[in-house]
């Protein structure tokens, strides 16, 4: 389980972060965006909730590339984001951190920080983290792929949320490469 302080760490890891508050909760800016930040539900978020069960525990607001991104990760990880009517028609989710890895709140945390920050940045970023062992990885996911499609068959959904997970995480290269507007 990870905490703020995980978030924190992580997230300051990142190039050209900074720490700071908005409306009162911590927040994490890239060249003056926020990409992260702690989001308690208000009064009226509970009120909204009514009888339904709400989430417990920390939760995160991230940004997203798009409103296609967030729908994807609705989809491909349920258990871990949501969103509430507050955000409909904004690029960003909500993300329980109970339950959460270090390893996968670094990738969330990693793609919200790259929908962000200003291009150059990014490429710089992605660039450093560039190496020979890159192919070995996808050679790697790609036997993997194959071993999971071979156990559980294509249609299940543990099958399908594996791909859908490594597809978000390997866009970055994708969307950094095609033309944008900071």
């Amino acid at each position: 389980m990870v905490s703020i302080d995980n978030v924190a760490k992580i997230a300051l890891g990142l190039p050209g972060v900074s720490e700071g508050t908005r409306y009162g909760n911590r927040t994490w800016f890239v060249a003056g965006k926020g990409f992260v930040w702690e989001r308690p539900f208000s009064k009226a978020d509970i009120k909204r909730f009514g009888t339904s069960p709400r989430p417990d525990g920390a939760i995160l607001a991230v940004a997203t590339e798009d409103l296609g991104e967030k729908e994807a990760l609705l989809a491909a990880r349920p258990e871990l984001f949501f969103t509430i009517p507050h955000f409909d028609g904004y690029a960003a989710l909500l993300l329980r951190l109970d339950g959460l890895t270090k390893k996968t709140l670094r990738e969330v945390l990693v793609d919200a920080w790259l929908a962000c920050a200003p291009t150059p940045v990014a490429e710089e970023f992605l660039a450093s983290k560039r190496s020979a062992s890159a192919d070995q990885s996808r050679t790697s996911h790609l036997s993997h792929d194959r071993t999971l499609e071979a156990r559980l068959g294509p249609t299940s959904p543990i099958y399908r949320r594996e791909c859908a997970g490594r597809a978000l995480r390997l866009r970055s290269d994708w969307y950094l490469s095609r033309p944008r507007s900071d």
